[in-house]
């Protein structure tokens, strides 16, 4: 049996169902492995437009919308992003539900995209399996119109959505183990791809440092005991002394780590975060920097690295 893409569906009846299903869940995985290039790419348009105040501007309808959705509302805790710098364009708004009619409503999508008065420096990210839903398309032509770029994560490369994107990101699933069902294989690979584009965004801005989320927004219990963790392994100092940084830095990981590193106050710590772009490795770096010009200028010889 063939699904619409073409491709050759597996028999999906009785107990054979649990088997396609995993095996289409191992293919949506496997398939951003090809996409290395393609996310890299999207990753650096993401971060272009933070770093240059614009904001992350998500685009879907039906489950991509909803994935969309995900994706954008865990940045602030994991990252720390200002929740306004992160919009949504759904047909739904903000409610994230699902209404299948709204999909083909391409005047909402239009209307949706220039409600958020689209400027160059943001960057939006449009999600469709088919990369041919009217809600969606219409408002990525919206934005694209206003000059904001656009990163498309799509199921097939010869769609509408990908041929106008800046960047595309599209993911092979093959067949559906149920046909038309997007929210199995193709709704698992936009998920992977969404997670690893932001990661990967976040990365470049320093926002994740030796595997660390070190711009992470410590507001709970254990999120405030990972901050801990990060300040503690970051700047080689024992959990009490990297409790009393975080405290006197207000629960901001980056302060904690510049104060300690540094050997300074809160707010030469927090000076240094913001003229570095809260960007870690360039904060140790210039940390180390003035370590060595005071080593030297103290008539000691730097330490070399071996190597």
């Amino acid at each position: 049996m063939a699904s619409a893409n073409g491709q050759a569906r597996p028999n999906a009846d009785g107990a054979s169902l649990i088997d396609s299903i995993l095996a289409g869940q191992a293919r949506a995985v496997a398939c951003l492995a090809s996409q290395r290039t393609a996310l890299a790419a999207a990753a650096r348009l993401v971060a272009v437009a933070l770093r240059g105040g614009g904001r992350i501007l998500y685009l879907g309808a039906g489950s991509s919308g909803l994935l969309a959705a995900q994706d954008g509302l865990e940045l602030p805790g994991t990252f720390g992003l200002d929740p306004g710098r992160i919009r949504f364009i759904t047909p739904n708004g903000d409610r994230f539900a699902l209404d299948g009619a709204a999909e083909d409503d391409e005047r909402a999508g239009e209307a949706g995209a220039a409600a958020l008065a689209p400027a160059r420096r943001d960057v939006a990210i449009a999600l469709s399996a088919s990369g041919a839903t009217p809600f969606t398309l219409a408002a990525a032509r919206k934005l694209h119109a206003a000059g904001v770029p656009l990163v498309a994560v799509v199921c097939r490369a010869a769609s509408p959505l990908a041929a106008i994107a800046d960047a595309s990101i599209v993911l092979d699933v093959g067949a559906e183990a149920v046909e038309g069902s997007t929210r199995l294989a193709a709704g698992t690979a936009q998920k992977a791809a969404l997670g690893a584009l932001s990661t990967l965004a976040a990365a470049e801005l320093g926002w994740v440092h030796d595997g660390q989320m070190v711009n992470l927004k410590a507001d709970n219990a254990k999120l405030k005991a990972r901050a801990e963790d990060i300040v503690a392994r970051i700047a080689s100092v024992g959990r009490a002394s990297a409790a009393v940084a975080l405290a006197q830095a207000q629960n901001d990981v980056p302060v904690a780590i510049a104060a300690v590193v540094g050997d300074l106050n809160a707010a030469e710590a927090r000076s240094l975060v913001a003229d570095c772009d809260r960007h870690i490795a360039r904060i140790l770096a210039r940390l180390r920097s003035v370590a060595v010009k005071s080593h030297t200028n103290a008539g000691e010889k730097p330490v070399q690295s071996g190597g």
